[in-house]
């Protein structure tokens, strides 16, 4: 599957605050995009518009790929990790990620949710109440609920908040896959959460 984003003249302002602006960027499949700046900077906010949580005060986000068409949606082709995302404490891991794939009108397979849970080391605890997990068991299953449906785009806002060695270690995997099959965005204030990019945008610099 070929996959392309692209990002023309990106502008956010809440009321008369500009949060950036003159923002463009295109990225194709196996790129990795790093977006860094300080807090407040709107690292946060890009994700939320990349990945269709928020629209734009101007320009425009298309994301292209083999199977564009009237009755195929982009967000079919993204997932998104981030911290203020939260999953649904009252239902288990497993019903957490059969609700993610039938909302994107997908039959969930036990198989594939078990092997996914497996891979972030959340298998024994599959059946447990969300709630009852740690900080870290947390963010992990949100890694779980952004890659149940295989998605091209994989966007990472912070991405080792609340995890452990463990958890980085699982989290560095996925980023290392998801360059083999797609595109990656990951915002992070810092730099050792990934290795390597092709493409850095630095919100310090477009206010």
């Amino acid at each position: 599957m070929n996959i392309r984003i692209e990002a023309r003249e990106l502008k956010k302002a809440f009321n008369r605050r500009v949060i950036f602006q003159n923002l463009s960027f295109s990225l194709a499949q196996h790129q990795t995009l790093l977006v860094t700046g300080k807090n407040g900077s709107g690292k946060s906010t890009l994700v939320k518009i990349l990945g269709s949580v928020l629209t734009p005060t101007a320009g425009t986000v298309t994301v292209t790929s083999d199977f564009t068409g009237r009755d195929h949606s982009p967000l079919a082709d993204i997932g998104l990790v981030s911290p203020y995302l939260m999953m649904y404490d009252e239902f288990s891991a497993v019903e957490n990620l059969s609700l993610a794939l039938a909302i994107r009108g997908m039959s969930p397979h036990a198989a594939e949710i078990d092997a996914l849970l497996e891979k972030v080391s959340l298998y024994d605890r599959r059946h447990d109440l969300v709630r009852t997990y740690s900080s870290g068991m947390k963010q992990r299953v949100k890694y779980a609920f952004a890659l149940v449906h295989h998605p091209a785009i994989l966007l990472l806002d912070e991405p080792m908040a609340n995890l452990d060695n463990e958890g980085i270690d699982i989290v560095h995997r996925v980023m290392e896959e998801q360059r083999e099959r797609g595109i990656l965005i990951v915002a992070t204030s810092d730099l050792s959460d990934i290795n390597s990019y092709d493409l850095r945008v630095d919100m310090n610099e477009r206010r």
